[in-house]
């Protein structure tokens, strides 16, 4: 039952991050799916903060669905930067939770990895959160996540999952890639306007504050 639930994880893995790199949004109902998959899978191997994380990725995950359909009276929901203000919250959270994580799992569980069981979790965390936003950096946290998750995948036997995470680490440059070319042809086209407007002395963070401002309106 493991192996199979395993195969299902796989399959609707590699189609939920294909989806999202996209920006195609049933990514959502599709990783819903693996994230339900994934609960039994880690709960099997002794991964607790994995399998934790998976109920907070389908509380996420129906928050992330909402927005992307929903996106604030705009017809999409726009790739953009991650603003200053957001950086100096998330990365001191990300960072605290990743302690606390790794002390819960070494005091209430038998987690063998408690460490890097909750580092991984609080990246993911931190990675599905800007996911939501469709923050471009969010693909850079995905991807030092994964770099972490394949060996210690491979450390608890987890092959056909550690393979489906360097699957997830190409799919991830592949996201990036498509969503920084989303992210410039924005820069541009708002550069052009401005243009038309007048002349636009701000750099990239003023271009990013400004879509910002017209996607929320």
């Amino acid at each position: 039952m493991s192996s199979l639930t395993e195969i299902l994880g796989f399959l609707t893995g590699v189609v939920n991050v294909w989806l999202l790199a996209r920006q195609n949004i049933w990514n959502w109902p599709v990783g819903l799916a693996n994230n339900a998959l994934y609960v039994a899978v880690f709960l099997w191997a002794g991964l607790y903060g994995d399998a934790g994380l998976q109920l907070v990725y389908i509380t996420l995950g129906t928050y992330g669905w909402w927005t992307w359909a929903h996106p604030a009276g705009r017809a999409d929901l726009s790739v953009t930067r991650t603003q200053r203000a957001t950086w100096i919250w998330l990365t001191p959270a990300t960072v605290a939770a990743a302690f606390a994580l790794a002390y819960f799992l070494r005091r209430f569980t038998d987690s063998t990895v408690p460490g890097w069981d909750g580092f991984t979790t609080a990246l993911s965390l931190a990675a599905i959160y800007g996911q939501t936003k469709k923050y471009v950096e969010s693909w850079w946290i995905w991807i030092v996540a994964d770099l972490i998750y394949i060996p210690l995948y491979i450390y608890k036997h987890l092959w056909l999952t550690s393979g489906l995470y360097f699957v997830f680490l190409l799919l991830c440059v592949m996201g990036l890639r498509e969503w920084s070319k989303a992210l410039r042809v924005h820069e541009d086209k708002f550069k052009k306007y401005a243009g038309a407007l007048g002349t636009f002395s701000g750099g990239k963070s003023d271009i990013n504050e400004w879509m910002r401002e017209l996607r929320d309106e």
